[in-house]
């Protein structure tokens, strides 16, 4: 059996083997088991009953938490004319088009969060795709990432927005606040973000949507949650 560190194991003192936590009673214990020198971000782990692999059963989308996520993205935007004041009026840290898709390609720069373009430059970023979609970063209109008001989705995304979508084994991995942020702000967040993934359900899913839900934060525990009190 692997050793772990004393915080971890007096952590899991904390919990009662086997049991299905309220969400309220999860996320006060979350906080608890936050105990590493630094903040440690909480995050939320949900497993669905659908099969990712049809494209009638993906869950994807966007969501702007109430408390944000206790980090401020570092947001790029593809864009020209116009937009490009806009979204530097709004926060956003790159603005720019071919030389941004060939910083990315030629030096492997990944120095963002989150990548916003209008749709007249979805034909200079289209051959980013291999690279940014395995990270999670490239554009699209489900997410509200690929939008002709890019002044909107930049302070979304500076206040907190955060794409949710399936893994290969059909789970969301999501961040939902800092530990600092206490039971009542991660609430608030958590009941938005899973607010959004039941609203979300693909209508090709037959029978029980969420399997399982476990929180966590970055050092601690996993804390399993009773899926029967999120639908």
């Amino acid at each position: 059996m692997a050793k772990v560190g004393k915080k971890y194991a007096d952590s899991v003192k904390l919990l009662e083997k086997n049991k299905m936590y309220d969400p309220a009673e999860a996320l006060a214990l979350v906080c608890q088991t936050s105990r590493a020198k630094f903040d440690e971000t909480i995050e939320i782990h949900i497993r669905l009953g659908v099969d990712s692999r049809h494209a009638d059963q993906q869950v994807r989308g966007a969501v702007v938490l109430p408390n944000g996520t206790g980090k401020t993205a570092k947001v790029l935007v593809f864009a020209k004319g116009d937009n490009v004041q806009k979204a530097l009026d709004a926060g956003a840290d790159y603005v720019g088009g071919v030389e941004y898709a060939e910083k990315i390609q030629k030096e492997n720069w990944f120095d963002f969060d989150v990548v916003i373009a209008s749709p007249d430059m979805m034909g200079t970023i289209g051959r980013l795709g291999k690279v940014l979609g395995p990270k999670g970063l490239m554009p699209s209109p489900k997410a509200g990432t690929v939008t002709p008001d890019v002044a909107r989705a930049v302070r979304e995304a500076k206040a907190g927005k955060i794409e949710y979508r399936l893994d290969k084994t059909n789970i969301i991995h999501c961040p939902i606040g800092k530990a600092s942020f206490g039971a009542e702000k991660l609430q608030a967040n958590f009941d938005t973000l899973v607010g959004a993934v039941v609203k979300a359900r693909p209508a090709a899913c037959k029978g029980q949507y969420i399997k399982s839900c476990v929180i966590a934060s970055t050092m601690g525990p996993g804390i399993k949650i009773n899926q029967a009190k999120l639908s």
